[in-house]
C-alpha cells in the first residue's frame, strides 16, 4: 500500500467514524430537539448539519472535485428549521458518500497540487485533513448536544476496553 492509499484511507474511516456518531445522535433526538438552540451563542444540531455539509461540499466536491461552489456559510447557521430529521441525514448521507467517491478517485497530483477555497490556499492533502477534523469536531459538538439533551450515555466506545495496554 503506498502512503497516499493509505492516507486515504485513514481518512475516510475517520470520515465514516464521525458520520455513524451524527447520525446516531440525530436517530436519538425528536423534531424539536434538532433545531434547538440551547442559547443565543451555540449552534443547533440542525445548523451543524448544515454547516457540515456546506463545508464538505465547498473544500472536498467543489475544491477537491471541481463541482461548482455554491455554499451560502451564512444560511447555514440563519436556519431555524426547514428539514427534518431524516431530511437532513438524506443530505449528509449524501455528502459524505460523495465525498468518499471524490476522496478515493483523487489522484497523487490531486493529493499535492496547490488549491484555494475559502480564504486559504492547501493541497488535496490538506483539504483533506481539514474536512476530517472539522467534521470530528462538530461530531463532537453533536455529541455533546445529545448528552446535554437526554442526559443519556451515547455508548460510541461500549464493548471496548481503552484502558488496554499494549505489550
Amino acid at each position: 500500500m503506498t502512503i497516499s492509499e493509505d492516507f486515504k484511507e485513514q481518512s475516510i474511516y475517520r470520515i465514516g467514524e464521525s458520520h455513524k456518531r451524527i447520525i446516531a445522535c440525530i436517530d436519538l433526538l425528536n423534531e424539536s430537539q434538532i433545531w434547538l438552540k440551547p442559547n443565543t451563542v451555540l449552534n443547533s444540531t440542525g445548523n451543524l448539519i448544515l454547516h457540515l455539509c456546506g463545508n464538505i461540499t465547498q473544500y472536498i466536491l467543489s475544491t477537491l472535485g471541481g463541482a461548482p461552489d455554491l455554499r451560502s456559510r451564512d444560511a447555514e447557521f440563519a436556519a431555524t428549521g426547514g428539514k427534518t430529521k431524516e431530511e437532513l441525514k438524506t443530505v449528509l448521507n449524501q455528502v459524505i458518500e460523495q465525498s468518499i467517491n471524490c476522496i478515493q478517485k483523487s489522484s497523487d497530483e490531486e493529493l499535492t497540487t496547490l488549491k484555494k477555497v475559502q480564504v486559504y490556499e492547501l493541497t488535496g492533502v490538506g483539504i483533506i485533513i481539514h474536512v476530517t477534523e472539522h467534521l470530528s469536531y462538530h461530531a463532537g459538538q453533536i455529541a455533546f448536544l445529545t448528552k446535554l439533551l437526554l442526559e443519556k450515555d451515547l455508548g460510541f466506545y461500549a464493548g471496548l476496553d481503552l484502558n488496554k495496554k499494549q505489550p
